[in-house]
Formats: C-alpha cells, sequence, structure tokens
C-alpha cells in the first residue's frame, strides 16, 4: 500500500514539475515573440542600417523591369519586401501598423535577359529571375518624427552595393508623395503583398 502512495505521489510531483516547464517555456516563447527591433538612429537623425532583415517576415517581391517600362523604371528590380516580426505580430492582431514598424525593401536585378521583353529562360521556363543584389529602401512609422509626411519616414541605402550604414530621411517629394498618392493602407503597398492584405493569408 504504502509503494502505491508513493507512486501516485511520483506521478503528481511530475505532472506538476511538467505543467510547470510547459507554461514556462510558453511564457518565454511569448516573451520571444512579443520582442521587436525598433529604428536606431545616429546623433544627427540617420537611420542605421537595419540589422538581421533577411530574417525578418518576408511579404512580397514586385518586379518593374527595365524592358516593360521603356528602359527606365523607376526601380528596375525585384523589391524583396520583410517586416519586422515584432512589429508584424502586433498587426495580425489589430490590423494596424504601430510605431516603430520597420518595413525592408530590398532592391535585386534581374538576370541579364534574352529576349526583347527582358525575360530570359531558365530550367523552370521563359520569364524574370533574381540576380545580384542592388541596395535597399526603408521606411519607418513614427508619427512624432516624421510628422510632414504622414507618420512615414523613407530612406535610401543606395541603389547599389554594398549598402550605406546609415541613411538620410527622404524630402517628402522624394518618396512620400507616391505612398500617400498610390499606397492602399496607411501609406503602405498592402495592395502588393497578401500577407498583409488578406487576414486569410496570415
Amino acid at each position: 500500500m504504502r509503494v502505491g502512495v508513493q507512486a501516485a505521489a511520483a506521478v503528481i510531483v511530475g505532472s506538476a514539475v511538467a505543467t510547470i516547464l510547459f507554461f514556462g517555456s510558453l511564457r518565454d516563447s511569448n516573451a520571444q515573440s512579443n520582442t521587436r527591433y525598433l529604428p536606431e538612429y545616429t546623433a544627427d537623425g540617420q537611420l542605421l542600417l537595419p540589422k538581421n532583415f533577411h530574417e525578418w517576415v518576408y511579404v512580397g517581391s514586385p518586379l518593374t523591369p527595365n524592358a516593360l517600362n521603356g528602359g527606365q523604371a523607376n526601380f528596375p528590380e525585384f523589391h524583396n519586401v520583410y517586416i519586422e516580426p515584432g512589429s508584424y505580430a502586433i498587426y495580425k492582431k489589430t490590423s494596424e501598423f504601430p510605431e516603430g514598424t520597420i518595413l525592408f525593401k530590398e532592391l535585386q536585378l534581374t538576370l541579364p535577359q534574352e529576349n526583347a521583353d527582358g525575360s530570359r529562360t531558365e530550367a523552370s521556363g521563359r520569364g524574370y529571375f533574381p540576380g545580384k543584389w542592388n541596395g535597399a529602401d526603408v521606411t519607418v512609422k513614427d508619427s512624432k518624427r516624421f510628422a510632414d509626411t504622414n507618420g512615414w519616414g523613407y530612406f535610401n541605402f543606395n541603389h547599389h552595393e554594398p549598402k550605406a550604414p546609415t541613411a538620410k530621411v527622404k524630402s517628402k517629394d522624394e518618396c512620400a508623395y507616391c505612398h500617400i498618392a498610390n499606397a492602399k493602407k496607411d501609406e503602405v503597398w498592402t495592395q502588393f503583398y497578401p500577407l498583409l492584405d488578406n487576414k486569410d493569408a496570415r
């Protein structure tokens, strides 16, 4: 009888320990998911190139090649766009971009064209294929710092490699005006990114 009591006690203690470990790991997981990487600035207000952006949430890659735009596309590359994970977690819950949101657009050239429309043929067929990196643009939400451009700041870290380590905010007539006039939601081109535009795609 005493052995049975001891065995039952061991099971209860074991279950309690497992429960504590489970909720502890859950708490740690939630803490990690709520951690955000926020914009970093120099003393004179330049934005530092965000760190580890390739590990962020990828949302899409629009493409406007030169060959389809009279040879002079404004951005003749794939626009590989990432959102900072902590901000994306909040956006999923609220459908609003929180203060401090960073959207990182890495530009990537297409491989050399073989046809008049800029396309080429690879093993998968004829199309446009990503080539070398070609700089980056970054957008930051800060309603106070960037009040003149509807709460978003726009930064260019070169349209070539290597990317600049810092960047000054662009004037309203350089970037913001186009976002204000054409972007679907809060100056973000969510119409091109199902992950941000369609809750069912999340």
